[in-house]
């Protein structure tokens, strides 16, 4: 005998399978039959697809269900297709392969079903399956809408029920010829209109939704009044869901009949103004008092402890799904033991067919058939009701009670849970919103705040650091930073951070013990579990140190320029897990951090290479002569130059005789530097073939010349000097375009000790001589580079008189002595350190010849 009957035909295109598949699922999920859903969606799936695609027909589905059995029927109109073969025949048949295409429905209906068979008519083959209905045992049963019997209206007429489809600014989109009827509007006097200037919403004085919020649930039904043309209102019940079309626009649609007939439409969970049912309960409601929409924990916790009270439950549940709504995430519970943590997360689809989340289920005896959820292990708990919470018909989470009885609960108690949270979930699903915006401005704002810091300095060890106390607290407990010296070694331990400094170095030598983390793919979070499982070979777990550090760790690559330069370890303590948003801001983090600790290595190395070079360019040791006391104060501009343009050099020549120079290089910095080289190396080489000092500056002209594109001109005072036997000194000079020599004399007088000639580096042909000088014991001879006569502050210069002023006030003081008190004198003669290159070289003659 037939019970009930649902049939649709479906276009021979590549959608129809996909489908029928939804409408023979719909149907016996709304049948209360999901026992047989599976078996008969493959089944109907696989003969659809062979009609609309091999047969290339349209498919008739036909579901019918018996008192003990489904049957379904799927026809087409090509019959003259053959059945598969099942016995022995040519292997060549493609219809006698159970891996080939055609025919494989034919094969699965004889695997799956309990009877079947082909029916052929004129022009038309059918292909049916009976699937037997299993007894029902104590388990899991999907909540559905109880037949409302005799509830039913009965009258001389036919029903009419009003179809009214709203935009999303609530204008009439869709009037039907049953909305004319009942409201007696023509669809041309309605469409586009405001449904608030239709319908009468009840006032609530203040207290549940408006008719804006209303139309904004996933779903709702009830009473309210219907405003008709000649201005006479009529009560209506109404039902109505929250959809969208292909493109992704909402809309409200409404399903509307007279007061009397309500329960044409009406769930039989929800009570009516004078019902007294046996069945149905109070109306739930979830919200109790205003809702706080900066304080989503706080509603979802509230939620859950009232909908545990209200239906006398010993625990309840709040999911929330991710942001790509594939997994659940527990936000709030009550009731359950605290080994159920927080934040915990489970795949929205478990592959159990009782375990739907978008269905209301009654689970009648968890110790008889088990949920896939892991969040109810070993709590005790027997009977479970889990309802989905939507929202425009988007999936936002799931909301369960359970209690440790079993079969407490049926489906009139789903459903009152089910309308109660289809209420309150637009509340969670707008705080959640409000709180995902804050996240993502404080995220915005911790990166920019981080990427500042980190742009700051390019230090190594600093940045490394930053990077540990930007994540501690804020992503974490602790923080670990490991470094890859090269490509393919192994990580090494760089830094850790943890927010109670007296666990840093417990967790620092316990990640000593540790082997590294090895470096996965360039991008993405792993779990750790080294650390744990180190300290709990060694015995450490429970130490004062490490006493409840060691919760979830996740380790991410640092990764710069495609290459993994090294790895951040985040952990927090025992018990806590990590939110997807903190992972997803540390990620972010770590793309930051390891470009600024890439760029600080970089410029470490180039730092170090630069000062190696830089090295080789300054003199060894300068040698002592006896008779003449000699101090060098040497300054080079740009952070981190140790040589510049400005250079000395003072070197021995052959027994007894010396030359010093002192010049500077057009420019600053490393190119300079270049000429610096071969200029004070030139020098050292000529002097020792035995040539004067015109021809070693000549010599070194044509050598700058050489260079081409890269020469740049030169100044330089380049002299040799030869202790004297009575003490005195005698000097052989020459002056190349640099500042003049000054000389102090003993009384206090300064004078030139040289006069000005060709600077090198631009002719060819040089007429240079040398000028001898002899200095006598207490003299001083001043050599500087023009860094220290032309410092400036604004308009004024210090210039060559003002250095020999500073030189007269150096009577009677030691060379090292000079050279101080003028370099003092530079640096305070402005308050902006020196911008130029500087070098001061000063030579004396002692009153007594040192022996």
């Amino acid at each position: 005998m037939v019970t009930a009957r649902a049939a649709a035909t479906f276009d021979p295109d590549g959608r129809s399978a996909a489908a029928a598949r939804g409408f023979v699922r719909d149907a016996l999920f709304g049948w209360g039959l999901p026992e047989v859903v599976d078996d008969a969606v493959v089944l109907v799936s696989e003969l659809v697809t062979n009609a609309v695609v091999h047969a290339g027909t349209a498919a008739e589905v036909c579901c019918l269900r018996e008192e003990e059995s489904v049957r379904i029927e799927v026809t087409d109109h090509h019959p003259e297709r053959g059945l598969p073969t099942l016995g022995d025949g040519p292997s060549s048949d493609r219809y006698a392969d159970p891996d080939g295409e055609g025919g494989r429905g034919l094969l699965m209906c004889s695997a799956l079903a309990e009877r079947w068979g082909v029916e052929y008519a004129a022009g038309q083959k059918t292909v049916w399956f009976r699937l037997a209905l299993p007894e029902h045992v104590t388990g899991t049963r999907y909540a559905v809408p109880a037949t409302p019997g005799s509830d039913l209206p009965s009258g001389p007429g036919p029903v009419h029920v009003a179809v009214v489809q709203l935009d999303e600014d609530g204008r009439v989109l869709a009037w039907n010829p049953d909305a004319e009827a009942l409201f007696q509007y023509p669809a041309s006097a309605v469409l586009g209109r405001p449904w608030a200037d239709l319908a009468v919403w009840p006032q609530t004085g203040g207290h549940g939704l408006g008719l804006t919020d209303t139309l904004r649930l996933a779903r709702w039904e009830g009473g309210y009044g219907l405003r008709l043309p000649d201005g006479a209102e009529v009560e209506v019940y109404g039902l109505q869901v929250r959809v969208r079309d292909t493109e992704g626009v909402p809309s409200t649609l409404c399903l509307l009949v007279l007061e009397p007939e309500r329960a044409v439409l009406r769930s039989p969970a929800r009570a009516l103004p004078g019902d007294r049912g046996e069945g149905a309960g109070p109306r739930l409601d979830l919200l109790a008092g205003p809702v706080a929409t900066d304080d989503l924990d706080s509603l979802l916790q509230r939620t859950v402890e009232r909908a545990r009270d209200l239906l006398d439950a010993d625990a309840a549940y709040l999911l929330l799904t991710t942001e790509d709504e594939t997994e659940f995430e527990v936000r709030a519970a009550t009731g359950l033991t605290s080994g159920h943590r927080r934040h915990a997360r489970f795949p929205v689809e478990t592959g159990n067919r009782y375990d739907s989340a978008r269905l209301p289920s009654v689970h009648e005896d968890l110790d008889s058939r088990p949920t896939g959820m892991p969040l109810l292990t070993g709590s005790g708990m027997r009977s479970l009701v889990t309802v989905p919470l939507k929202v425009e018909g988007r999936l936002i989470g799931s909301l369960g009670i359970a209690t440790a009885v079993p079969g407490c609960y049926d489906n009139e108690d789903a459903l009152r849970l089910q309308f109660a949270a289809d209420r309150v979930a637009l509340a969670i699903e707008s705080t959640r919103l409000s709180e995902l915006e804050r996240l993502r401005r404080g995220s915005l704002s911790f990166l920019v705040e981080a990427s500042d810091l980190l742009a700051g300095t390019l230090e190594h060890e600093q940045t490394l650091a930053l990077m540990a106390q930007m994540a501690v607290p804020t992503l974490a407990s602790w923080c670990a930073v490991y470094t890859n010296a090269d490509h393919g070694s192994p990580a090494d331990l760089a830094f850790v951070l943890h927010e109670d400094e007296d666990r840093i170095d417990p967790l620092r030598d316990l990640l000593d013990k540790t082997p590294a983390p090895e470096a996965g793919p360039t991008h993405g979070v792993d779990f750790w579990t080294a650390p744990a499982d180190t300290a709990a070979a060694h015995g450490l777990t429970d130490g004062p140190g490490l006493s409840g550090v060691l919760g979830e760790t996740v380790v991410l690559p640092l990764t710069a320029r495609n290459r993994v330069i090294g790895l951040l370890a985040l952990g927090v303590p025992t018990g806590i897990r990590f939110r997807q948003e903190i992972l997803e801001l540390a990620e972010d983090l770590s793309r930051r951090a390891a470009l600024a600790l890439d760029n600080s290595r970089l410029y470490s190395e180039r730092t170090a290479t630069s000062q190696a070079l830089q090295r080789s360019l300054l003199p060894p040791e300068l040698p002592e002569i006896p008779g003449v006391e000699v101090d060098v104060f040497y300054q080079a501009a740009g952070e981190g130059n140790e040589v510049g343009g400005d250079f000395y050099d003072l070197f021995t020549i052959r027994e007894g005789t010396y030359g010093f120079a002192i010049g500077d290089v057009c420019g600053t910095g490393p190119e300079a530097a270049s000429v610096t080289g071969l200029a004070r190396h030139s020098l050292r080489l000529l002097a020792r073939e035995g040539l004067d000092a015109p021809q070693v500056l000549s010599r070194l002209n044509a050598a700058i010349l050489d260079e081409g594109s890269r020469s740049r001109f030169l100044t330089l005072l380049y002299g040799e000097l030869t202790p004297m036997p009575d003490g005195s000194t005698e000097l052989s000079l020459v002056c190349a375009g640099h500042p003049l020599p000054l000389r102090l004399r003993t009384d206090g007088r300064v004078d030139r000790a040289a006069t000005p000639q060709p600077l090198l580096g631009v002719l060819e042909d040089l007429d240079l001589t040398a000028e001898r000088l002899v200095l006598s014991p207490g003299e001083v001879l001043l050599c500087v580079t023009d860094g220290v006569t032309e410092r400036r502050e604004g308009l004024r210069m210090l210039g060559d008189d003002g250095l020999a002023e500073v030189l007269t006030g150096c009577t009677g003081l030691t060379a090292g002595a000079v050279a101080t008190r003028v370099q003092r004198a530079v640096e305070r003669f402005a308050p902006e350190p020196p911008s130029d290159d500087m070098a001061i070289l000063t030579l004396r003659v002692p009153t007594q010849r040192q022996s």
